[in-house]
């Protein structure tokens, strides 16, 4: 038996998606053993199940900001999305307010497709939603009045049609195209105009054949005076910023200075959230740790000035805000945030800048010590480009003898980054490993989100290029550090990370002793085969097309290359998975089976793009763990 079992660190449970409504206390928690729905008094009580609980929420993390659940005072209700065991076909249902049996919102009138609450006003009872239907490439989205249910079609797009903004009326709503990351166009959506009319940016049946547009990086978004916008951008900054434009007079777009911030190193400014009137939340990920500023917009002097620091300083630093949400008309705000080291604790902060914690959860049975904050270990890689990564050592009161075996673990995405975030499925793993004498190489190569945009779209049509040039960069920097063992390296990684794994696993077999997919893509045009039809049109453009660009996706697939595949391999799969289907990771599995590889496979039949319940992820970091040690001599 392990001296450090893998249910001791997940027994910290998450909380995660606090809302604050009075004096009570809405949120998110694994405490049955999956996701679930909970409410308790502002200063602690013992929380009361909202839902069934046989019902699993899908993972926060999925939704990109979107609303997971919102508390409705008005009509006694919550609005709350729900799929089937991580399928991601999101439904809206209303469940009561005291708790009871969910219900769906439209019957089943979105049945089998993914319904994603983009904003919903608790206030005026009112939310934006976004519809992919699956089976189409067109996405629409809609304004519901949440107490007749009377839905207004806002249109849709080839690009997302999602709606981003609003008057307070609802009279002027801001609908976003995106092509790829960063690439979006912005249309005005008005009642009585017919379709929506452009508003900012080039679409792309405008631009001219091989026509360079400069990513303009657009993010969150809010209306000012219900005839102005002000939103996070890259237009002025890589690192993005503040931009301002009036809707009269879209092409005289403004930089908003920000003066008061703090913080230094390097990161970029992440969301824009609404408190009340000019006031507003800066988000910001500073070498992936957040931090969060309140402040006033000056419209007249285009400034947004600083006036508190809510995140980055004291006990709410070195870590990752989960999310936060504001309580309108009070500025009370609730927080979920963890550390490298710390699970998820929820916090609320009031008017007056005064904290109050109302978790103490815990790692039970592992002192503190003994886990691992992880170093910084920036490099210089193949082509001079500087990559932001940590090195994960086991803690010396563990008595590991060096040089230690290594695990390379490499995030999805791949427009994402690896964060020093307890709430994600990565750090528990990563501790598991430290525990367990393994030292673990987190890179976020070139692709990674939270180093500027410049950075993150140099992996646009270059899956398994110069980013996998990058590991192998990587692996050449470590061979010079001593604590490391580089004759005993595995690999793994999630989703992209999965692809990454497969890649680097055929394409430089003599560099591993064994190696783990999670979820990856293996042939590329399978993979985009299979996903849903609204993807296609953005992965024909990121990725490469299958009909224009073969040789390249053929040169680019790890089926290509797998047949050289030299150590042990694991893949585990979520059976429900939209994103990567269990078809891919089987094709895989069948096919270097039929070549004599070594090749074990777990699905989780109640499991989507992800691995969430409580059984299944101590199954699964068990079988990781296990699995490494067996085929790296540990």
């Amino acid at each position: 038996m392990k001296p450090y079992p893998v249910d001791s660190l997940l027994a910290a449970r998450q909380f995660v998606a606090p809302e604050r409504v009075g004096d009570r206390l809405y949120f998110i928690s694994d405490m049955s053993g999956r996701l679930s729905l909970y409410v308790m008094a502002v200063g602690g009580s013992v929380p009361e199940p909202l839902i069934p609980p046989n019902i699993a929420l899908p993972n926060p993390h999925h939704f990109n900001g979107a609303v997971v659940f919102k508390v409705l005072p008005a009509l006694g209700k919550i609005l709350l999305m729900l799929d089937q065991d991580g399928d991601e076909n999101y439904q809206p249902v209303f469940v009561p307010l005291d708790g009871g049996i969910p219900t769906p919102v439209f019957g089943d009138r979105f049945a089998g497709q993914q319904v994603v609450c983009a904003e919903c006003d608790a206030a005026a009872n009112m939310a934006l939603f976004s519809v992919d239907p699956r089976r189409s490439p067109w996405q629409s989205s809609f304004l519901a009045n949440l107490e007749s249910l009377e839905i207004t079609d806002l249109g849709a797009s080839l690009y997302g049609n999602d709606p981003v903004a609003h008057s307070s009326d609802y009279s002027a709503i801001v609908l976003y195209d995106q092509y790829t990351f960063g690439d979006s166009v912005l249309y005005l959506w008005r009642p009585g105009h017919g379709e929506r009319q452009l508003l900012f940016g080039k679409p792309l049946d405008q631009r001219l054949a091989d026509e360079k547009v400069r990513p303009n990086g657009i993010g969150s978004m809010h209306m000012v005076d219900d005839d102005g916008l002000l939103f996070v951008s890259a237009i002025y900054s890589d690192q993005y910023g503040l931009t301002f434009f009036s809707l009269d007079n879209p092409e005289d777009v403004k930089e908003v200075k920000v003066a008061g911030t703090v913080h230094s190193g390097s990161g970029e400014m992440e969301r824009l959230i609404h408190d009340s009137d000019d006031r507003f939340l800066l988000v910001y990920n500073i070498d992936g740790a957040s931090w969060v500023y309140a402040g006033t917009f000056d419209r007249a002097q285009l400034v947004f000035r600083v006036e508190r620091v809510l995140i980055g300083q004291g006990e709410l630093s070195n870590g990752v805000l989960a999310s936060i949400s504001v309580e309108r008309g009070s500025s009370n705000i609730a927080v979920s945030f963890s550390t490298a080291t710390s699970p998820s604790q929820i916090y609320t902060i009031g008017a007056d800048g005064s904290t109050s914690r109302h978790t103490n959860e815990r790692v039970l049975g592992i002192p503190a010590h003994l886990l691992s904050p992880g170093e910084p270990y920036a490099y210089t890689t193949h082509d001079g480009l500087h990559i932001s990564a940590r090195l994960y050592l086991p803690a010396a009161e563990l008595g590991y003898t060096t040089p230690l075996p290594v695990i390379f673990y490499i995030h999805g995405g791949p427009q994402s980054q690896e964060r020093p975030d307890f709430t994600w499925f990565s750090m528990p793993l990563i501790q598991f490993f430290t525990l367990n004498g393994f030292a673990v190489w987190v890179p976020n190569v070139r692709g990674s989100s939270g180093y500027g945009i410049e950075y993150m779209k140099r992996i646009d049509r270059d899956w398994g290029g110069l980013d996998r040039l990058d590991h192998i960069a990587a692996f050449d920097l470590l061979r010079k550090d001593d604590r490391l063992d580089m004759t005993r390296v595995g690999v793994m990684g999630r989703s992209y990370g999965g692809y990454m794994t497969l890649t680097l696993a055929g394409r430089h077999p003599e560099l591993w002793k064994a190696a783990c997919d999670m979820f990856g893509p293996y042939d590329l045009f399978t993979f985009m085969e299979r996903i849903p039809e609204t993807w296609k049109t953005y992965f024909y453009m990121a990725l490469g097309h299958p009909e224009k660009d073969k040789e390249f996706l053929r040169e680019r697939s790890p089926s290509t290359h797998l047949e050289r595949l030299a150590c042990p391999l694991l893949v585990i799969q979520g059976a429900n998975d939209p994103r990567v289907v269990e078809r891919e990771s089987s094709d895989v599995v069948n096919t270097l089976r039929a070549q004599g590889k070594r090749v074990d496979y777990v699905v989780y039949t109640d499991e989507g793009h992800d691995v969430i319940k409580f059984a299944n992820k101590v199954d699964c970091y068990t079988r990781i763990v296990d699995f490494f040690s067996q085929h790296l001599g540990k």
